[in-house]
């Protein structure tokens, strides 16, 4: 399976690009897509716990299926003033 996984704000400027295809055929949920990308990025296992996820525009909890050909965005927490 292959989705499409956008980084924003801190995480494209740490990770070095705002998007990657991801190809694993044992990824079935969010969570499953954060287990993997945490193992890869150190700063997606930091922020882990403060990361919102959607899912084709759509927030997604940990337990939302993730399908073949799937926009997964992982979004940081942000401020502002």
């Amino acid at each position: 399976m292959t989705i499409t996984v956008q980084y924003f704000a801190i995480l494209a400027s740490t990770i070095d690009q705002r998007a990657e295809t991801l190809a694993a055929s044992d990824v079935e949920s969010v969570k499953d897509v954060l287990d993997l990308l945490s193992e890869r990025h150190d700063i997606i296992a930091q922020m882990r716990s403060s990361l919102a996820v959607a899912v084709n525009e759509h927030y997604a909890d940990a337990s939302h299926p993730v399908a073949a050909g799937d926009r997964v965005a992982i979004i940081p927490p942000v401020s502002g003033g």
